[in-house]
């Protein structure tokens, strides 16, 4: 008997200690996570601070949000496959190292140049932490109900943190100063750089252990294309899209990123094999994520600038106002979404997704001066957490779902480069919309707010037909039932293509 127990105890411990690192390591990367998102809005609400200390002008501000979002949304897809071929965890630990260093950098900065620099440094980290930390989830946790619950705390995490970031950098800039906005990011970085090496193992792709082949004309051609790209569209939302500045930025990027795929064409070993995109399942689900984010963000964007121009609220006040849409997010995220789709299938989830936001941004098009939060916005921005809460997660689980081994890391940079590329493009769309729906009176140069207002209901209108086109591609999705045996019995998986 005693030694029957003592089996029984041997043969369990092992699946306990492996569950309790598997969670140790999800929590690790979850943290990374919400680090790279927090810090795009956090630094936006501690910008007058910044500029009154500096003496910086709008333009010169517009670049301490520009430098990360550039290097960021440029190196995602280098990092990923990086972390294909010498290792996800030598990836992931560097970039958290880089993120924390900029973010010292960043707090004791003494001139414009300098902050600038360490903005810079922060995106290439953050581009490397956050391409890896997908990667390193679906090579720690099995396909299956295991999987998609650590992705959908991942997806929590994700969008939650975007919300959460205009919230604090209100409460942190108002207590402790614009400076603590980089500073916090340092002892959690050491904490997470510190554990990482303890608990994350070190995965190189099968495909990739002979062959350790980077596509350096590759990578420097699709990194430069994607930078080109994401600064045209963020310099359109002050110059227009008919600029030729714009214009000119936005040729050369077609030029560039068309070089990079006539390298992938040719090359033996190259960063992304054009067959893996357009697979329908990668394809597909890339741009399902790149449609939800351009409406999110330039929702998000949209109801900042009316909740101050037209309501009159404070910067805090504006993130506590917006906080609920990411309590919801976190909620659906972390607790809902995952039993659907184990339960009904991704494409189920996506539909349901972008209709519940496409009906969401249809209520916030009827927003007027005198609209009232709790009766007319509220539930609209809720509608919207809620399905965007199901689309992370969706996409997330389904563009793994494309993948062979080794190529985790480039499907985790190349969704997320379609999710950095998809807010600037939502942006300049939708505000270009809230230009043209903007009435003008006879002889006044700037909008009346109620004009404005005006404006922000039609840019809101196309939201809500970026979802709906959503709605027509999530729809077109085919599924199939494949069985699945995993470390908890047999499970039934759905896999999506087109």
């Amino acid at each position: 008997m005693k030694d029957e127990k003592s089996n029984n105890s041997s043969t369990t411990s092992p699946k306990t200690s492996s569950s309790k690192r598997s969670s140790i390591v999800l929590a690790l990367v979850a943290l990374a996570q919400l680090m790279v998102i927090v810090d795009f809005t956090i630094v936006q609400v501690a910008l007058p601070s910044i500029g009154k200390e500096f003496g910086i002008s709008i333009n010169g501000l517009q670049w301490i949000v520009t430098a990360y979002g550039l290097t960021l949304a440029g190196f995602l897809l280098f990092s990923g496959r990086s972390g294909d071929i010498y290792g996800h965890k030598k990836l992931f630990i560097l970039g958290i190292i880089l993120f924390s260093t900029a973010s010292l950098a960043g707090g004791l900065a003494s001139s414009e140049f300098i902050l600038i620099l360490s903005r810079v440094i922060q995106g290439l980290g953050a581009a490397m932490a956050s391409a890896t930390g997908l990667s390193i989830i679906a090579t720690v946790f099995p396909e299956g109900k295991e999987r998609n619950r650590a992705l959908s705390i991942f997806a929590a995490v994700s969008g939650s943190g975007f919300v959460a970031g205009m919230t604090l950098g209100g409460i942190i800039t108002s207590t402790l100063g614009w400076r603590w906005v980089f500073e916090i990011n340092v002892p959690i970085g050491i904490i997470v750089s510190f554990l990482s090496a303890k608990y994350i193992s070190n995965t190189i792709g099968q495909n990739y252990k002979k062959n350790r082949h980077l596509d350096i004309y590759g990578a420097v051609s699709v990194t430069a294309g994607l930078m080109l790209l994401v600064y045209s569209l963020n310099i359109a939302q002050d110059i227009g899209f008919e600029s030729p500045q714009t214009l000119e930025l936005l040729l050369s990027s077609a030029i560039v990123l068309s070089v990079f795929i006539l390298i992938e064409y040719r090359s033996k070993a190259p960063l992304m094999p054009l067959g893996f995109i357009l697979r329908g399942s990668i394809f597909w689900t890339n741009v399902l994520a790149l449609l939800q984010l351009a409406a999110f963000v330039a929702m998000t964007f949209i109801l900042t600038n009316y909740f101050q121009q037209a309501l009159g609220y404070s910067a805090l006040s504006t993130g506590l106002a917006l906080a609920p849409m990411g309590v919801v997010f976190l909620i659906i995220s972390a607790f809902l979404a995952a039993p659907l789709v184990n339960r009904f299938g991704v494409k189920p989830s996506l539909i349901l997704s972008m209709v519940l936001q496409t009906v969401g941004y249809l209520l916030l098009s009827r927003i007027s001066l005198t609209e009232s939060y709790v009766g007319g916005l509220l539930g609209p921005m809720l509608l919207i957490g809620f399905g965007a809460a199901f689309n992370f997660t969706s996409t997330n689980i389904a563009v793994l779902m494309g993948t062979r081994r080794g190529e985790e890391g480039l499907a985790s940079g190349l969704i997320n480069t379609s999710r950095q590329i998809g807010g600037p493009i939502g942006i300049v769309v939708l505000l270009t919309i809230a230009t043209f729906g903007t009435p003008h009176i006879t002889g006044q140069i700037i909008p009346s707010t109620a004009a404005l207002v005006t404006g922000f209901g039609y840019a809101f209108l196309a939201a809500a037909l970026i979802t709906g086109i959503g709605i027509v591609f999530a729809f077109s999705l085919k599924q199939q039932k494949q069985q699945h045996q995993g470390n908890s019995g047999k499970a039934t998986l759905y896999r999506v293509d087109l």
